[in-house]
């Protein structure tokens, strides 16, 4: 396998360069080369161009349309020549239109023949339809044409010249030629053909670059445009007793330049990146106001002024130190083209390459971006593509099999799930590596494909490359046990704090002959603590990985307790008495806490006693009070003075005396329920525990 990975250290990559939608050239004066690009992982292109220029000169950047909002957006000139400032010009979008529109004939809409007749209305013409004619132009107007139409009458337009022989009209259908006498407006016409064909055909837009300046000098030219992204690939052979690890950068050149010996830099990161259109003219709409006229001035009243600003002059003394005039020439001066281009990358060596890499390009920090910067000047022609190696040596890899937890639970009843193959790589480079895909080599062959996200350096991460069938692995999970931690008592509130336990177990069976390394991924149980084991390998935001030892033709169990709190806040004095009994008997509560809620419980029996005893006395009384009233209808109804009316009346005479009697019992009793009452609520109010 040593063979199959150290083949492609062999082949030769000068390396490769591009800019996308970009070429360049020195007007009159031969190309403008290329000397610095750096390809970042964004999609995007920072391109260097340099050369000597003596005297004034004028460059000329030449960049397919849609390229030119980012170069204006990014142009830096640094021209260290003594003389003044340098500038760009380049034609605006709307030239084509504009020009069109301000020569004698206006074809920048597309106009018809009939638009284009009366437009020129007062320009002497010659027809042929089919005799010459030769007439100033009077107007276009539109006439009924013959034949019908189910969508109404049809017309067509006729010219009317002014002719010798007085005014002509004549169908435009009649026409066979036309030709204008004024040589200046067929000039306009051939220059506004010529102009529309050029802008069909070109994709290309020049910006003019101006560098005054005096003596012999060299002269850079850099910005950013939109690039295809760089790619990356990896290859990894397991199979070796130091693990083999190599990295290739894919590029691709597909603008219509070549590049020669360009230093090539590839940055991986991210940074924020965006097209904003700079290019085409924009216009603001303004308000119409009327001529000043004098007139009587308004009445105005104004306000007191307080918090005065600062005038910008006053603020950038202050600020800076110096007077306005100062910091303007600063200001000027920067502009001026004394602007040191950015560099992406320097070809630095890793800061800690523990595995002595050899390849063609060098790592090295860029802020908080990593570049690799190719060592030796690299060549590619255009529309090609390259592969570069970036890293090419060792890295610490641990073969492990990867049991995840999730997995196993949604297989269920349904069986068990075999574990993935996987290498635990620790990235030893001294690079910080970009994502990509992965080629795995074990015992000489392929074993198969992975995926890596940005890679760190130091970071430890796991790749999955397969599956093992000879290992099966099951799991079962129990989320029913509650058990009382603690209970307080305060305020006639009781809280029973709970832990919920969740309880999972795997079972992993190895029929194979040789004993393995498995990580056993548990996911997390939302706002629970892990109780047991009390150790793991490592924990994501999601999941937490066991390192374990799975014996040769044999099975392990594992098991993963997680706790989470629960808290149950009860009102003692709301509690229904058997509720209340409940937790006095309830032996997962403290001793002293059911010996308090015992007590509660016989002040509550009491209380519901009285309370008895009370509703007791309160139902005879409504018993006799309702005897009372059927006595009095029969009264009524035989009259006090019969004898039966007698009888009534010594028994209404009776029954008043009976209920008075237990008044006064009803009376005794709710005074008794008040003080049982109070006794329970002062009591549960006083309890702290």
């Amino acid at each position: 396998m040593k063979k199959i990975i150290g083949f492609f250290c062999f082949i030769f990559f000068s390396g490769a360069a591009f800019a996308q939608n970009a070429v360049s050239q020195n007007a009159g004066t031969g190309g403008i080369p290329v000397k610095r690009i750096a390809l970042f992982s964004s999609g995007v292109g920072y391109f260097e161009h340099s050369l000597s220029v003596s005297g004034s000169a004028g460059l000329t950047l030449v960049f397919n349309a849609e390229a030119v909002n980012d170069a204006l957006k990014s142009l830096v000139i640094n021209d260290p020549g003594q003389g003044a400032s340098p500038w760009v010009s380049y034609p605006a979008e709307d030239t084509l239109i504009r020009t069109l529109q301000s020569l004698g004939i206006d074809l920048s809409y597309n106009p018809g023949t009939a638009e284009i007749l009366a437009s020129q209305r007062g320009a002497e013409i010659e027809i042929f339809a089919p005799n010459s004619i030769i007439g100033r132009i009077v107007g276009i107007e539109m006439r009924a044409a013959a034949g019908s139409s189910p969508f109404g009458v049809l017309t067509e337009p006729y010219v009317s010249l002014y002719t010798g022989g007085g005014i002509r009209v004549i169908a435009l259908s009649e026409i066979t030629s036309f030709s204008f006498k004024d040589a200046a407006l067929n000039a306009d016409i051939q220059r506004a053909l010529d102009l529309i064909a050029s802008n069909r055909t070109s994709r290309t837009r020049s910006l003019l670059v101006q560098l005054p300046g005096s003596g012999s000098r060299t002269v850079s030219l850099s910005y950013v445009i939109a690039v295809p992204v760089w790619k990356v690939s990896y290859r990894l052979d397991i199979g070796q007793g130091r693990p083999l690890f190599q990295g290739w950068a894919i590029i691709d050149n597909n603008s219509d330049t070549d590049w020669n010996n360009v230093e090539l830099s590839l940055v991986s990161g991210r940074p924020v990146s965006f097209i904003q259109e700079l290019y085409p003219p924009y216009y603001v709409n303004r308000q119409v106001l009327p001529p000043a006229i004098a007139g009587s001035a308004r009445a105005q009243t104004y306000d007191g002024g307080y918090d005065r600003e600062v005038p910008e002059a006053e603020a950038m003394y202050d600020m800076a130190g110096s007077s306005a005039d100062e910091s303007r020439a600063k200001m000027s001066a920067t502009a001026s083209g004394g602007v040191p281009a950015p560099a992406p990358a320097s070809a630095r060596s890793p800061e800690a390459n523990v595995t002595a890499v050899e390849a063609a390009a060098a790592g090295s920090a860029v802020g908080d971006q990593f570049a690799f910067t190719v060592k030796n000047p690299v060549t590619l022609n255009r529309r090609q593509s390259a592969m570069l190696p970036l890293v090419n040596g060792t890295m610490e890899a641990v073969k492990t099999l990867v049991l995840s937890g999730s997995r196993v639970l949604a297989a269920g009843s349904s069986g068990g799930i075999h574990p993935d193959l996987a290498t635990e790589l620790t990235n030893t480079t001294g690079m910080k590596l970009p994502a990509g895909p992965i080629t795995v080599f074990d015992g000489g062959t392929y074993a198969g494909d992975a995926l890596i996200e940005f890679f760190g350096m130091q970071d430890k991460r796991l790749i999955k490359y397969g599956e093992d069938l000879s290992v099966t692995g099951m799991a079962s999970f129990n989320a029913g046990t509650r058990l009382v931690s603690s209970v307080t008592v305060a305020a006639g509130v009781m809280t029973v704090n709970r832990r919920q336990i969740y309880e999972r177990t795997y079972t992993v069976k190895n029929a194979a002959p040789e004993a393995k390394r498995l990580i056993i991924e548990h996911p997390i149980t939302g706002g629970a603590t892990l109780t047991e084991p009390k150790s793991y390998l490592e924990k994501t935001s999601s999941l937490y990985r066991f390192a374990l030892n799975l014996p040769a033709n044999g099975e392990l169990t594992f098991k993963a307790v997680e706790e989470s709190p629960v808290a149950e806040r009860v009102v003692l004095g709301q509690l229904r008495p058997e509720n209340l009994v409940s937790y006095s008997t309830n032996q997962e509560i403290p001793a002293n806490v059911r010996a308090a809620l015992a007590r509660a419980v016989e002040l509550r029996q009491k209380c519901d006693a009285a309370k008895q005893a009370q509703t007791e006395l309160e139902g005879r009384r409504s018993r006799l009070i309702a005897d009372q009233d059927r006595v009095r209808q029969n009264l009524n109804a035989v009259g006090a003075a019969s004898d039966l009316g007698k009888d009534y009346m010594k028994r209404m005479t009776s029954l008043d005396k009976d209920i008075d009697s237990l008044n006064s019992e009803i009376e005794k009793a709710a005074a008794l329920v008040r003080s049982t009452q109070k006794d329970l609520d002062d009591y549960i109010a006083g309890l702290k525990l």
